[in-house]
This record gives C-alpha cells, structure tokens and sequence, in this order.
C-alpha cells in the first residue's frame, strides 16, 4: 500500500484532445490520442531518436533504438493513455498515464529539445488530463527532479501539488475526480 496524499479538491476541467493550436512559435500544433497506428509508433521512435540526452530523466527516455521500441511497446498498450502533440507528421510531444497503485496513474511526459518554451508542454499535459478523465482516470501523480524548476512550475500551474519533498526528487500529485 503506497501512502501517497492526493489533493482533497480535484483539478480544474481540461480539454480532451483532439486540440489543435498554434504554439509560441507560430506552429500549428495537434494533441491527439495515439491510436494505434504503425506510422504513429515510428513517429515516435524518431522523435525519441532525436532526444537530447540531457533532458532524460530517470532513465527515460531510453536512448538506443532497440531500447526505445521496448520501452514504446509497453506503454502504448494496455491500460496505458497516451497522447502526441504533433507538427505536421512529426511527433514534437508524448505524455503518458501509466497504471501505478490503487487508481492512480503515473505521468510522463516528454517534448523534443526544438520545441520546448513554446506552450507545447502545458497543452500537452492538459490534454493527456483531459483523456485520463474522459477515461475514468482519478488520480495522476508524477516524480520531478527538484532542480528542474521548469517543469516544477508547469506541474503547479496546472494544479499539481508537492505530496513528498524529502528525496532529490518531488512527488506530485492531482486529483482529477
């Protein structure tokens, strides 16, 4: 039994993707769900090609190809939710709801190098949200790097609060429902 404290208030309500916008640098950008296609799949793993390393985190992503196809076939599958911001037919985004403990989910999230500081991250998680929800999703926590102050701040600016600050890493926490 895992004694995480979630919110008592759940979060804001957040779009469910499709959602279609135009980012900070003028590019038209799609949240989408994956659906299963081949092509998206590829997409992805080419996205993940291009990660740069430093902005690996935890061990994810992974950074051989071999590795990444793995890693990519568990969590686009099952009871994972998964959601791609796009730019055209290249993935520029992936966020994933991971089954964890007791109702909860997991979240991860990853934006290529080219195209963070553009209000790709914020919509993206904001769409993932609004899928877990429409998804019967309750409960969504998250461990952050205490130094990556970047994504600290998106967390909290879209509701997450700190539930455990005693490690190099923050857990946090939202409640959806």
């Amino acid at each position: 039994m895992n004694d995480r404290i979630y919110p008592d208030e759940p979060a804001s309500e957040f779009d469910e993707p499709p959602v279609e916008f135009e980012d900070r640098e003028g590019r038209p950008i799609e949240i989408r769900p994956y659906d299963g296609d081949e092509d998206e799949m590829e997409a992805l793993v080419e996205m993940y090609l291009e990660f740069d390393p430093a902005d690996r985190a935890q061990g994810i992503p992974p950074g051989r190809e071999n590795r990444i196809r793995s890693w990519l076939e568990n969590i686009l599958k099952g009871d994972c939710l998964n959601v791609i911001a796009w730019d055209g037919d290249q993935a520029a985004g992936h966020a994933t709801l991971v089954p964890a403990d007791e109702g909860a989910y997991e979240l991860a999230i990853f934006v290529l190098q080219a195209y963070q500081q553009a209000g790709i991250g914020t919509r993206l998680i904001e769409g993932l949200l609004g899928y877990g929800r429409a998804n019967d999703v309750k409960k969504v926590w998250l461990t952050v790097e205490r130094w990556n102050r970047a994504a600290v701040s998106l967390y909290k600016k879209i509701g997450f609060e700190t539930s455990d600050a005693e490690s190099f890493e923050l857990e946090m926490t939202l409640r959806l429902t």
